[in-house]
């Protein structure tokens, strides 16, 4: 059998099931399908479970509040925000704060999607 018609019998997936050339082809589609995402970012990427414009607030056992702020909402001059950043973005929901420590919240790709920040009025 030549090339090309080889090449054509798999485009047209004229073999029998059982055979080394079927074998092949679906070892083929399988290895596209696993090995695919790994070397191509079709951009598809988790959405966060709440509004982009949420802040959310939860009590802290030892004591002050946590927010989580999504990034949109905090307005940046740099790659990561300063604390009076941060403080200035939650002060509409809960008022005036103080910021204790904060740290990125990254989603699988490693996307940072918000804030979580500690602090206490």
């Amino acid at each position: 059998m030549s090339i090309g018609r080889v090449l054509k019998s798999y485009l047209w997936w004229t073999h029998e099931r059982g055979s080394v050339h079927f074998d092949v082809m679906v070892t083929l589609i399988l290895a596209f399908i696993f090995i695919t995402p790994r070397f191509f970012d079709f951009g598809d990427r988790p959405k966060p479970d709440w509004p982009p414009n949420e802040i959310r607030a939860s009590v802290n056992p030892a004591g002050g509040m946590i927010y989580e702020v999504p990034v949109e909402l905090v307005p940046t001059q740099g790659a990561a925000p300063t604390d009076q950043e941060l403080a200035s973005a939650i002060a509409p929901t809960s008022g005036p704060i103080v910021v204790d420590r904060f740290e990125a919240v990254k989603e699988i790709g490693g996307y940072v999607v918000a804030w979580r920040v500690w602090g206490h009025r």
